[in-house]
């Protein structure tokens, strides 16, 4: 079977969710002055703690923090807003990230998104990569009212690109939420490791940087011509 469609996970795979959290706690902290009785550095390595790579939503960590290093004359609800509002603006992608999804364009595969989340900011972060132009279709879960690891939403992508789902592939870094579900739902899939993660993937390939992507696509096969 060839493939005719690629759809991708956002957090962790396309976008550098660690490295831009990174980018914007710091930069949060240098622009609060109520934040600034913490040493920078021990406040922005424990706000990457408290956040467990996005897994605990920011107002039980804004709300940790506040408490652990006593602030007390900041309300943790205009770190939230200022969150939502800004963390887009440090969005880092993957190396090799908009070469690789050009060449499959130019190879006529279509393209997907398939994001957990709140609808917006994971679409603005998305945005901010500059490669929805690239894209077909994306969906993301507060707008689908379906999540990962349910089957449901991958179908649903499958149905909106009008590809089999034998004829397309799913590259994520979650073992269960990505890979495990892709496959479920009668896909191949495609692991960009995830070093937090020590359990073993049963992935149908397995990828460090997003360069060696296209070299896996050519080995299950594209459609003549393309």
């Amino acid at each position: 079977m060839t493939i005719n469609a690629v759809l991708f996970d956002l957090d962790g795979t396309l976008l550098d969710r660690d490295a831009s959290l990174l980018k914007f706690v710091r930069d949060q902290y240098d622009r609060y002055p109520e934040l600034q009785i913490v040493e920078k550095e021990s406040f922005v390595q424990r706000f990457i703690e408290l956040d467990h790579h996005g897994y605990v939503w920011k107002d039980k960590v804004y709300q940790q923090m506040m408490d652990e290093f006593s602030i007390k004359n900041m309300d943790w609800t205009l770190l939230i807003e200022d969150y939502i509002r800004n963390f887009q603006k440090h969005c880092i992608g993957f190396p090799n990230l908009l070469s690789m999804l050009t060449q499959l364009k130019n190879h006529n595969i279509k393209l997907a998104l398939i994001s957990n989340g709140f609808g917006q900011f994971q679409y603005d972060n998305f945005k901010a990569l500059h490669i929805e132009h690239l894209f077909d279709e994306v969906l993301i879960s507060e707008w689908e009212g379906l999540r990962k690891p349910d089957k449901a939403i991958f179908n649903r992508a499958l149905t909106k690109l009008g590809v089999n789902a034998e004829n397309a592939l799913f590259v994520g870094d979650h073992p269960d939420n990505d890979i495990r579900a892709s496959r479920d739902a009668g896909m191949r899939a495609v692991w960009k490791r995830n070093r937090q993660f020590e359990t073993v993937v049963d992935a149908d390939a397995v990828i460090d940087d997003l360069e060696e992507l296209f070299a896996v696509v050519l080995s299950f096969g594209i459609m003549p011509g393309a």
